[in-house]
């Protein structure tokens, strides 16, 4: 701040600036729905403390009182529910600039002024307003949850709030709690494991490689390619994962044509390859024992079992070898998006050799990454 903006500028001073003149509830539940997203979590309130709601908490500093004057969670909330999106809520715990947090802070977390009359009358709110689907915690990092008073807060979210029976939350709820205790895992920020893990876990992760936020000095080759995230939805799903992506919207309240290029080609991939990826479990196998860059699925109905290739390099002489797919007599191949059927031997010394004839480029069912999916197999 002190190299970009006058003398005297503080945080504060950004409250006006942000305007979101351009924000369109609708449109931006387009691009998520587009995108072949099932849920989406906006930003509620973020480490600055400024809420975009009007909350009765955050006095003179939310999205009503100052800066766009509305309520952006409820126009999003309404906008992502008519489209059955599943709406999540990040909120981040601690602020960096309250007084009575640093008094906190200073105190050592012996007191609780901050928790008790700020973070959590805000999650109640937040709860019992907006009725989220997902409560994503953050900012819990410099405190035990003894002092964010956790356990208190979610055992009246899963037995008393009003989405008792919906609501799922993560592992942000207090120092050494991460990756340890929630309802699902996120564990650190980018979390990628890339082997399959004991609990429910979540790739939350960025297109601008380098901000969660968005910048107008970013270069092109900050931003990943379809590629690149298409590796790395496949790779987080194999391995039992979800993943948020995140796109970071301009203070005027435009998602930039980047990151609506990257939802778009998402959604456009999901379109033909969703089937190996919604609804799916890992398999037994989550990358292949042979050749790189090959990821497995599967899916499980009640009879019967169909274990998905996805293939991140399409095969170069004709033939792909797969080493974990022990194949039988009446195994088939297929891959999404097309009518045709594929013939294939065993391998060498186990596995499969799927044939592959000349496809030509505009008979291809997708761009980027192809699904094999295979049935009766002997160890499906």
């Amino acid at each position: 701040m002190k190299k970009n903006y006058r003398p005297g500028f503080t945080y504060a001073d950004f409250a006006p600036k942000f305007t979101a003149e351009f924000f369109n509830a609708d449109q931006w539940a387009d691009i998520f729905n587009t995108s072949g997203a099932r849920y989406v979590v906006f930003t509620s309130k973020h480490h600055e403390g400024y809420t975009n709601w009007p909350s009765n908490y955050s006095f003179n500093w939310n999205s009503m009182a100052v800066g766009p004057k509305r309520d952006i969670v409820g126009e999003l909330s309404t906008a992502l529910r008519k489209r059955n999106l599943h709406v999540g809520l990040y909120h981040s715990l601690f602020e960096w600039f309250h007084p009575l947090y640093l008094q906190d802070k200073e105190n050592k977390f012996r007191t609780q002024q901050f928790v008790k009359s700020k973070t959590l009358p805000e999650l109640y709110e937040l709860v019992n307003t907006y009725k989220p689907d997902v409560i994503w915690s953050d900012g819990d990092w410099e405190a035990l949850d003894t002092y964010w008073n956790s356990t208190e807060f979610i055992a009246w979210l899963y037995n008393d709030s009003p989405v008792k029976d919906s609501v799922v939350t993560n592992d942000r709820w207090g120092s050494g709690v991460m990756c340890k205790h929630g309802g699902y895992f996120t564990c650190s920020d980018r979390y990628n494991p890339g082997k399959l893990q004991s609990r429910k876990w979540e790739n939350a992760m960025t297109i601008d490689s380098q901000s969660w936020g968005y910048r107008r000095n970013a270069n092109l080759s900050d931003y990943l390619s379809i590629e690149q995230l298409i590796d790395t939805i496949v790779e987080t799903v194999s391995c039992g994962g979800n993943i948020l992506v995140n796109v970071g919207p301009s203070h005027d309240g435009v998602i930039k044509p980047i990151f609506q290029e990257r939802l778009s080609q998402m959604g456009e991939w999901l379109k033909v390859n969703g089937e190996a990826i919604y609804s799916s479990v890992p398999w037994k196998f989550q990358n292949d024992t042979v050749t790189p860059k090959v990821w497995y699925t599967e899916r499980i109905t009640d009879t019967v079992k169909t274990v998905y290739a996805i293939i991140l390099q399409w095969p170069e002489n004709g033939a792909l070898l797969l080493g974990a797919p022990a194949p039988s007599k009446d195994t088939t191949v297929h891959m999404l998006g097309s009518d045709m059927s594929f013939t294939w031997a065993k391998g060498p010394s186990r596995g499969m050799l799927i044939k592959i004839p000349f496809i030509p480029y505009n008979q291809m069912p997708c761009k980027w990454a192809w699904t094999f999916k295979i049935s009766n197999l002997l160890n499906s």
